[in-house]
């Protein structure tokens, strides 16, 4: 443990400059006050407040003391523009922007209307709204659904209501003039969304434009999709639609509603406020503290760019935005009715701090620290792109500067997240370094709760975080996620391999310092708790209490789990490398392992708990685990989530310690008291696990795909099809160019889910002399043709 412990040790170090207090007290300070009844006219003292934020900024520069504090007096602030905060317009002062004495305060991105309403039809109203046009309205401060079909519906998992007929060619010829529109749907495979404008249409059929939100273009789903912002699908109550031409807004109120006096705003800006500096002039200690900010347009449609080869584009903007800057911080703050993300720490910034702040019901991501390309050496911006090695650089480590390093998210409450696009998450980390994340409770999400989309370049520490109800819209996916896709990494496993074995020097290439996960709470009833994906490399997992997910290791190199206890689960190790370095010890499992083409072992697997002989004899086979236990954990309290062990336990004798149970999620009082908890599992006696169905078919060995791990191994979309095993050299189908590890998923154009179905539909098809199916390999759909006769 001595090593593990220098190791975490280093990587926290990192981290401690963004800890540094912002003020000293009793320092000299300039104070502008700022009042909904003041005036601009006026000189900003607490008697003479201005009326705006802008004119309180513009006074920053010319203030006499070094330190500016910028109070906000009680009321809602409608912004004109963006506050763009720059060294050129406040000079070299410290700033701080701040409720005064915790008094509500509110920027809000939007516009308040003032509207003369007018029946139309039995139950529609319409109002005239000159200006810009707008994509949500709030009445009395809650949202409204812009006209869609199929209905909103608030128990549906994805989308709240989705539909296979949304784009049917009988639904389209209703519509007379769809032009924008939007076309909504999740990835074909449940790897995020797409999101489409619709620009006309001829007869039945649409043309539109958009699907670069995701990274992985390989379709949309069939079902999985619904369309809006089209008046003919005004139909249920709370729902509207503005016609731009006409600048008429058409509602359906909900029950109740009294539109005559209801409080009816819109959105508008993007963008709140934006910390910026240059690459020579960063921007420097401004500390934005205990604010309210809503209300910000919906971004989906805007320019997206990929986040290297994870499966992530990325929209660069947020309600908050910081780039170029250093030792600013954002604390204390309800970020709220967002149409896009929340905060986003883009390329340079160093000692960020976002820290107390309540971040929940917005459109898409809620904290992203994102560097910028350019950082990064022989970068791919596709799963399937690579750089051929004669062409890399292969000088370790970033290129600039260009990325976020030494920054904090810590003691915030996160929650509904992604609620217009689902490829979003809690926290997002890529081209980052030394990233901390720590006591943060995050929950409510369509895809991970912390995110880190590539290995570039480690030294990351997350750290008693509390993450539940995650990947509740789309799949293949974990509580914490992460992908690697680095340099030595290649689509076609062949070629990794060989890349890798004679180029190990490239795997700390780019991941250079290892991540640590320690101390965290993990509950994902959809996928993983902890999902190191596609050549995550250089991981320290350690002390994490995993609810129900189990963790997975898929392809990566120096990885160490050590000391988790793994609640109902177990570990799922997939297509590891020879020589991969990893480890896997001192861990409780409830479940036998879940290998998945596994040839190789790793560094050590030994000195776990397993629930019973037969689980430990089954890994002892494998070669693994000649020091580990078997029998009760002892967990001295598990309906109250005290997954600690009594001293009697076989655990403790395997070389499992106990750790804090009592430190998850956030620790500020107010956020505290508003968070929820994940649910604890009822604690399962570990069963036999059934024996896969498995055969031999026209001369070769197959099985039914089994489960989640299955699902993930071979990059399918859901738990069905069928895996081949073995293609001997004497079977009739060695020459059709099946291979082993393929995945049959269609038959005749036909999907297929078991071999009970396979041999049906063969059956059928017996005239036929050679028959098309269509396998998942490389996480793609290919076309066999298989000789019957």
């Amino acid at each position: 443990m001595t090593c593990l412990s220098q190791v975490i040790r280093t990587v926290f170090k990192g981290t401690l400059l963004g800890w540094l207090g912002f003020a000293t007290p009793g320092y000299a300070q300039t104070r502008i006050f700022v009042s909904p009844s003041g005036s601009d006219t006026q000189a900003g003292t607490q008697a003479l407040p201005v009326a705006t934020l802008e004119k309180a900024l513009e006074k920053v520069k010319t203030a006499p003391q070094n330190e500016v504090h910028i109070y906000l007096r009680r009321g809602t602030y409608y912004l004109a523009k963006t506050a763009r905060i720059t060294p050129q317009l406040i000079g070299n002062k410290r700033l701080l922007i701040s409720a005064f004495q915790n008094e509500p305060v509110e920027l809000n991105g939007g516009r308040k209307l003032a509207l003369r309403w007018q029946k139309s039809g039995d139950r529609i109203w319409t109002a005239n709204v000159a200006g810009e046009p707008f994509e949500q309205l709030y009445v009395n401060g809650k949202k409204q659904i812009l006209a869609r079909y199929p209905n909103y519906d608030s128990t549906a998992r994805v989308f709240n209501g989705t539909a296979a007929d949304a784009i049917s060619r009988t639904r389209i010829s209703r519509w007379k003039n769809p032009s924008g529109g939007y076309v909504h749907a999740i990835h074909q495979h449940e790897w995020g969304d797409f999101h489409y404008r619709i620009t006309g249409k001829s007869g039945d059929t649409l043309t539109y434009e958009g699907g670069w939100q995701n990274n992985r273009p390989m379709g949309i789903h069939k079902n999985q999709r619904f369309v809006e912002n089209i008046y003919e699908e005004l139909d249920a109550p709370g729902e509207w639609f503005y016609d731009k031409a006409t600048q008429t807004l058409s509602f359906m109120p909900p029950s109740g509603l009294d539109l005559n006096t209801a409080v009816v705003e819109v959105s508008r800006l993007k963008s709140l406020v934006e910390l910026v500096g240059t690459p020579k002039t960063p921007l420097r200690q401004v500390r934005i503290h205990g604010i309210r900010l809503v209300n910000t347009e919906r971004t989906f449609m805007e320019p997206y760019e990929p986040l290297l080869r994870s499966d992530w584009m990325l929209y660069r903007g947020a309600a908050i935005y910081l780039e170029n800057t250093e030792n600013c911080r954002i604390e204390a703050c309800e970020l709220t009715h967002l149409g896009g993300n929340a905060i986003l720490v883009s390329r340079y910034n160093r000692n960020t701090s976002v820290d107390g702040c309540h971040i929940h019901h917005i459109g898409a991501t809620a904290i992203g620290f994102v560097g910028d390309t350019s950082a990064v050496r022989s970068p791919a911006f596709r799963y399937e792109w690579v750089v051929p090695y004669a062409d890399m650089d292969l000088r370790p480590g970033p290129k600039n500067n260009q990325y976020p390093a030494n920054c904090t998210a810590s003691d915030n409450l996160i929650h509904h997240t992604g609620e217009i696009e689902k490829q979003s998450t809690g926290v997002e980390i890529s081209m980052a370094s030394d990233i901390t994340v720590r006591h943060n409770t995050i929950y409510q999400l369509p895809r991970a709760g912390i995110n880190i989309g590539d290995g570039t370049w480690g030294g990351h520490l997350l750290e008693f975080n509390d993450v539940f109800d995650t990947v509740l819209e789309t799949g293949d996916h974990g509580s914490f996620n992460s992908w690697g896709r680095d340099r030595f990494w290649h689509p076609n496993r062949k070629t990794m391999d060989s890349l890798a074995a004679a180029h190990p020097e490239l795997i700390k290439l780019d991941a250079q310092k290892p991540v640590v996960i320690r101390n965290n709470r993990f509950r994902c009833d959809h996928g993983w708790d902890i999902d190191l994906d596609d050549g995550s490399s250089n991981y320290i997992i350690a002390n994490n209490v995993l609810l129900n997910g189990g963790l997975k290791f898929r392809e990566g190199f120096y990885r160490t789990a050590e000391n988790n206890v793994i609640v109902n689960n177990s570990f799922h190790p997939h297509v590891w490398f020879k020589n991969s370095e990893d480890v896997f010890r001192r861990n409780i499992v409830m479940r036998p392992y879940f290998p998945i083409q596994i040839a190789y072992w790793g560094k050590e697997i030994d000195h776990n708990l397993f629930p019973d002989q037969t689980a430990l004899q089954k890994a002892q086979q494998n070669g693994t685990d000649l020091h580990s236990q078997f029998g009760d954990p002892q967990f001295i309290n598990p309906g109250q989530g005290d997954y600690r062990v009594a001293q009697t336990s076989p655990a403790l004798a395997a070389g499992f310690r106990n750790f804090p149970m009592n430190q998850f999620g956030v620790q500020r009082a107010s956020l505290r008291a508003l968070a929820r908890s994940p649910k604890l599992p009822q604690l399962i006696n570990d069963r036999k696990e059934s024996n896969v169905t498995e055969k031999t078919w026209l001369g070769i060995r197959i099985r039914n795909v089994n489960g989640l791990g299955d699902r993930s191994a071979f990059g399918l979309p859901d738990e069905k099809g069928i895996v081949v095993l073995i293609v001997p050299k004497e079977s009739k189908l060695a020459t059709s160019g099946l291979q082993k590890d393929d995945v049959i998923r269609t038959i005749n154009g036909t999907d297929v889910a078991t071999i009970a179905q396979l041999e049906s539909i063969q059956q059928q098809l017996h005239f036929m002399s050679t028959i098309p199916v269509g396998v998942m390999r490389n996480q793609r759909i290919i076309d066999v043709q298989l000789p019957m006769k």
